[in-house]
């Protein structure tokens, strides 16, 4: 193992712990050994602190942080942030695995082509009867913004990079980082989206991979509070996200890559939350959606976003 890691990988948690040991084995797997990893234990309840540490106890590459109290995913983003000291970053969520060749292919291409910036594929973990979960296949849009792969590419080049919108697909410069004064929101869900087009924006060049680096879990008893897009005000920050993502990609002058998100949003974000909008209790709930709607297909009015919009979408204009 080297004495000087290239990597390290900043891994939040907040009551984790039926997951978090698996998450850790993942990164013990690695193929590339000379990763550490920043533990973040956000103030859980249950033994995400205690598996934490008891993986720094055996293994010198894992450091661990408590949080006195609970300060959100993107504080504890930002916590790690603040201590890494190799040139490259990247991150896993407690409950989610990384794929045993994900490090070497994402430092790899990203160390040899010089870009700021690599991004792979990734899929769900889903739940299975008994308790096992097994991963999925590449999404589409997933495919569309990793496949095939590219080094030394722009947001402008290849707009449909703005759709991997996860920290955890990628690895980057820590410099990146640093000279574009970036962190994640705090206090609101769905940080990625922000963050991930100003990475985008702000990189002189990215490179992407078509290999899955994350299997993404979706938690079977469905307590992930991105699994709950029925409460209004995980609504309101999803939106807020989107939306936010998009205008970082307007400022920048990426109006390809606005443009793509927007097909994006309209095609696969929009349709499931309309299902939900249609039964909810709380008219809130439409109202807020049919805005969002009303703002984004505007868009391709003024020609930045072409393409019709679907029935189900005309339908909650109106709301």
């Amino acid at each position: 193992m080297s004495t000087r890691p290239a990597v390290t990988v900043i891994v939040p948690g907040f009551d984790v712990g039926d997951y978090a040991a698996e998450a850790l084995d993942s990164l013990r797997a690695q193929t590339m050994p000379d990763w550490t990893a920043i533990l973040i234990d956000d103030a859980s309840d249950d033994a995400t602190g205690d598996i934490f540490e008891e993986a720094a106890a055996d293994d010198a590459r894992f450091r661990v942080v408590h949080h006195d109290r609970r300060r959100g995913l993107g504080a504890a983003r930002n916590t790690g942030l603040d201590l890494v000291e190799t040139p490259f970053v990247g991150f896993l969520d407690a409950d989610d695995r990384m794929t045993p060749r994900a490090l070497e292919r994402l430092v790899g291409t990203v160390a040899a082509s010089g870009s700021d910036l690599a991004a792979g594929a990734y899929v769900r973990l889903r739940p299975e009867p008994g308790g096992a979960y097994s991963p999925g296949v590449v999404q589409p849009w997933v495919a569309a913004a990793t496949d095939p792969a590219r080094t030394g590419t722009t947001i402008d080049l290849h707009p449909e990079a703005s759709g991997n919108i996860v920290a955890w697909s990628k690895v980057s410069r820590i410099d990146l980082w640093r000279r574009s004064a970036l962190r994640f929101p705090v206090g609101r869900l769905y940080e990625d989206q922000i963050v991930a087009q100003r990475l985008y924006s702000h990189a002189r060049a990215f490179d992407v991979i078509p290999d899955v680096v994350v299997e993404w879990r979706e938690r079977a008893d469905g307590s992930s509070i991105t699994q709950r897009k029925d409460a209004l005000p995980v609504l309101h920050d999803y939106l807020e996200a989107m939306a936010g993502g998009i205008a970082v990609l307007d400022a920048a002058g990426h109006s390809a890559a606005a443009s793509a998100r927007v097909r994006l949003i309209l095609a696969m974000d929009v349709p499931p939350l309309v299902q939900i909008a249609r039964t909810h209790s709380d008219d809130g709930y439409r109202r807020a959606l049919g805005a969002f709607l009303r703002d984004l297909t505007a868009r391709r009015d003024t020609g930045r976003s072409a393409g019709p919009v679907a029935p189900e979408v005309a339908a909650a204009l109106l709301w």
